[in-house]
């Protein structure tokens, strides 16, 4: 039968361990200094106030006061929590004494157990919080007592019945790699420049999330962010009842045989300032004409840039905007880690029902992720894999470097995760800069394999008639074909 489970009081964390801790056992919660390893089980303690549970703090490091403060801060149930403050205080000291936190083992050990003894016995806690438990080794003369010691008290815990995290102070110069041997659950935290990481490198009897997961602490507590792992969904789930997704282009559907199936990934390629944002939207508006959510992650425009510049085209974006069937979210630079944006699109599909999503600007995304930099490509893949089987279609403009010359559909090696690939693309002809478009892949379906004008107009965008008689578009110097000779386009002969 499986085991209970009790929650860490965070969703995100009681995510990765597949529900919470299990009850009745124990957990671990190492890492540096400041990394949050009290904020953590703090939060746990004040879950167990909110169910009705007996909460028992019992803190051998920080001054009472400074926890307390703590507590009331967060707001993490200051009355419902029972403390047991053995840390080291003033009165500890005298003034000819060497500051130490237990002056003898031998002296100290009878009355310091005796007193959570007790405390436990009484109280009979329902969860109970160590802080921290490396303080026991200054109570024990040799490492094989220290360790009869922690199994001692945590058979005690158990005995009692009590959900149990201890809290260490991990470093270089004193190993916990006994603690990690003798608790059930191992939670590793640890900070860095680019933000701050958890991960389980042990859970006795549970699955878990495996992988790096990012957290943050701010006014409000502690917030988890797991790590995206796609689930088994059907990809094609949303195909067998919804119409493809027009782009309300009549010439557009044409080249995509009708338009893009739902629940697929469509890349619309090309250089700055050919058309892919507006070009995304027009899918989003014929969307939103049958009623489906979007939601639109804006790496490089502000929402009120892409605002103002629909309106000079006449797309809709604001009434969108006002009826809820679109949300436009900035992401700015260094807001995000990966695992913090994933947290967000998967509320936004989950939660808000969304069932397209357009990320505006591939490189933005790349640059803007805080602490993107490690196997870039497996974010975005997981982000793939996750919209595809949850049967949401997603959009994903892509820009490339070069206006003209050799033709690339995008800058690095992405465009495998696509189901569908439209891409613009500039062209010359006779001394002037056009563009074109057209479908370069579309793996649930046929397409039309012709190249079209393309512009954009006050109006909205213009598509024209396939270009039978040009080569040499791919290139940027397009050639016409007459009489089954070739002549250059802008040759005026």
């Amino acid at each position: 039968m499986a085991s209970q489970k009790v929650s860490t009081g965070l969703a995100g964390l009681d995510k990765v361990l597949d529900s919470g801790l299990r009850k009745n056992h124990n957990a671990l919660i190492r890492g540096p200094p400041g990394a949050g390893k009290t904020i953590f089980g703090l939060h746990f303690l004040s879950d167990g106030v909110d169910n009705g549970e007996t909460s028992l703090y019992i803190n051998l490091g920080e001054p009472g006061d400074y926890v307390k403060e703590t507590v009331e801060h967060f707001d993490l149930n200051p009355d419902g929590i029972h403390f047991l403050d053995l840390s080291p205080s003033h009165e500890d000291f005298d003034e000819g004494e060497n500051y130490s936190v237990f002056s003898s083992a031998e002296v100290e050990q009878p009355s310091f157990i005796d007193e959570i003894r007790s405390t436990v016995e009484d109280l009979e806690p329902d969860r109970v919080l160590l802080d921290p438990i490396t303080e026991f080794r200054y109570l024990t003369t040799d490492e094989r007592q220290f360790r009869k010691q922690i199994l001692s008290f945590l058979d005690l815990l158990r005995d009692h019945g009590a959900t149990v995290i201890f809290t260490s102070q991990a470093s270089d110069s004193l190993s916990d790699d006994d603690l990690q041997f003798l608790t059930d659950t191992v939670i590793n935290l640890e900070t860095g420049i680019e933000g701050s990481n958890l991960y389980v490198s042990k859970f006795r009897g549970s699955s878990f999330k495996r992988g790096n997961h990012s957290y943050e602490i701010t006014d409000d507590g502690v917030t988890v962010f797991p790590k995206l792992v796609p689930g088994k969904g059907n990809p094609d789930q949303s195909a067998d009842w919804l119409d493809k997704l027009s782009s309300g282009i009549p010439e557009v559907d044409e080249l995509l045989k009708g338009g893009i199936d739902p629940g697929t990934v469509t890349f619309v390629s090309g250089p700055t300032g050919a058309g892919k944002t507006t070009t995304a939207l027009q899918f989003i508006k014929e969307a939103a004409g049958r009623g489906e959510q979007s939601v639109m992650y804006s790496f490089e425009e502000s929402p009120r840039t892409i605002q103002k510049r629909s309106r000079s085209i006449s797309l809709p974006i604001e009434a969108m905007l006002d009826q809820g069937t679109l949300s436009i979210e900035e992401i700015a630079p260094n807001e995000y880690t990966p695992n913090e944006f994933t947290s967000l699109l998967r509320t936004a599909v989950e939660d808000d029902e969304v069932e397209i999503v357009l990320i505006d600007g591939l490189q933005g995304f790349k640059q803007n992720l805080r602490g993107y930099t490690t196997d870039p490509e497996d974010v975005l893949l997981r982000i793939v894999r996750y919209l595809r089987g949850a049967g949401v279609s997603t959009i994903i403009t892509n820009e490339v470097t070069n206006i003209t010359g050799e033709f690339r559909v995008t800058e690095e090696s992405v465009s495998n995760l696509a189901d569908n690939i439209i891409y613009i693309r500039y062209v010359e002809r006779e001394g002037e800069l056009g563009k074109v478009i057209g479908i370069l892949k579309m793996r649930t379906g046929d397409f039309e394999r012709s190249l079209r004008e393309f512009e954009i107009t006050e109006y909205g965008i213009r598509v024209g008639e396939p270009l039978e008689n040009m080569q040499g578009i791919l290139t940027g110097t397009p050639t016409l074909q007459k009489s089954g000779n070739v002549e250059s386009s802008h040759d005026g002969e």
